[in-house]
């Protein structure tokens, strides 16, 4: 790959690429697991194979290219109506994490809100690899996810609450955490649900005694599969427990 060549040239160049090295989908079509991603098309390449192809890319313009030539890939990336090429461009811009500042958060907020992050799996890479990265470095930013989770697109509300888990993996932000899980309790979207139980139970590795106060304080608000996520950490008996304690009426 010529170091000479521009980041649209490069992204068009990745993607012929990952034409070239499509595979057959056999029995299990990827679709099946990204019900309701309407146009969402798929090369089937495979993580490793994505993964290989970012790091050559990267290492090909390593010294040439910033964090602005990287988002400038990856915007073109982004767009593509393939799993795998939203995830190539993902890919690439992570390898910057050591150049995120905050001036990037809005430019990632308009890759959900313009829905071209529209499956739970491009949501979910632009938010542990993306953004919670970014919050990790920047603290002071995470008040601004209170504000999405009231977002009219799905994205923008999942990104709000799964943007943490970096976060509550190292305990930080928790009183956040939990607030915004709160608000999102009223969801009814499952992808919003689940990722609530998610985010929570990555909490409660961090203190597992306040994830169990919350969840029997707020159990009959909180929706059962978000309960269910939410406990999968805790020994069985405490699991069934906190099952029948949350319940509405109880």
């Amino acid at each position: 790959m010529s170091t000479a060549e521009s980041p649209r040239e490069a992204a068009r160049r990745a993607k012929r690429t990952l034409e070239h090295i499509k595979r057959p989908v056999g029995k299990f079509h990827p679709a099946r697991y990204f019900r309701g991603a309407g146009n969402l098309g798929f090369y089937n390449v495979g993580t490793d194979a994505m993964r290989a192809l970012a790091r050559s890319i990267f290492m090909a313009h390593r010294g040439e290219w910033s964090i602005d030539e990287a988002m400038a890939f990856a915007n073109v990336l982004i767009r593509d109506r393939y799993l795998d090429a939203k995830s190539l461009g993902i890919e690439i811009v992570a390898r910057y994490r050591r150049d995120f500042g905050p001036r990037l958060l809005p430019v990632w907020k308009r890759w959900l809100s313009d829905n071209h992050a529209a499956n739970w799996a491009t949501t979910d890479a632009i938010c542990c690899y993306l953004i919670g990265p970014l919050l990790l470095e920047h603290l002071e930013l995470g008040p601004r996810l209170r504000v999405w989770a009231r977002d009219r697109n799905l994205w923008v509300r999942r990104a709000s609450i799964v943007s943490l888990i970096p976060l509550a993996r190292r305990g930080e932000a928790l009183d956040l955490i939990y607030e915004i899980a709160q608000r999102l309790h009223r969801d009814h979207e499952d992808l919003i649900q689940k990722a609530v139980g998610w985010t929570l139970r990555e909490a409660g590795k961090r203190d597992m005694a306040r994830l169990e106060r919350y969840l029997r304080a707020n159990g009959p608000s909180i929706p059962r599969t978000t309960v269910r996520y939410a406990i999968e950490r805790f020994p069985p008996a405490r699991r069934a427990a906190l099952l029948r304690g949350t319940r509405n009426g109880k």
